[in-house]
């Protein structure tokens, strides 16, 4: 069993395709585009913001957590109980991304935005307020390459899985080595 899941966790690593907008680009460059987008932030004394649900809001914020702690660079997510339940009752779960968003984000900020299926609707509309403010975006997503979450971002990391365990393990790994590329540059 085991071996067959790790078997396919790799297989799930090395399928990822990574695209700079809709244009198909290296691994290499994604990375360093990308360590480039949070060297920016940091410099410009910016925040990078992290969104996702469920499992992708746990990889979220633990990845916002690496980087103020590891990297000492500012970075938030919006998971408090009480905000996320206010808006979500008064507003509609689809909006409680965007309206903190909305008030927040800065242009020299960075979206990360993490969904398995690059389709989850609160998602979808944070990233569109980053857009909406000339922020970048990088995303991570699974399943379907046409997703409306890739299709936003500025740098993108799809991989090509329809399996929530091995799409998100994965988002965790990719996050995890560019964590870990940007500590040693």
């Amino acid at each position: 069993m085991f071996t067959r899941r790790f078997s396919q966790l790799k297989d799930s690593v090395t399928s990822c395709v990574y695209t700079s907008r809709q244009e198909i680009i290296s691994e290499n460059d994604a990375f360093s585009k990308s360590c480039q987008y949070i060297k920016k932030t940091h410099d410009q004394a910016g925040i990078v913001y992290f969104v996702g649900n469920g499992g992708s809001a746990g990889i979220a914020s633990h990845f916002s957590n690496d980087l103020m702690k590891a990297l000492k660079i500012a970075s938030l997510t919006f998971y408090d109980s009480n905000l996320m339940t206010c808006l979500s009752n008064d507003l509609g779960y689809e909006n409680v991304f965007s309206y903190p968003l909305e008030r927040v984000i800065k242009q020299n900020d960075l979206l990360i935005a993490i969904s398995s299926s690059g389709k989850s609707q609160n998602i979808v509309k944070a990233a569109q307020v980053a857009k909406d403010r000339n922020v970048p975006i990088i995303t991570f997503t699974g399943f379907n390459a046409q997703n409306p979450l890739r299709c936003m971002g500025n740098i993108n990391y799809w991989v090509n899985e329809a399996d929530y365990g091995l799409v998100e393990t994965t988002h965790f790994f990719l996050l995890h080595a560019l964590v870990d590329l940007f500590g040693n540059t």
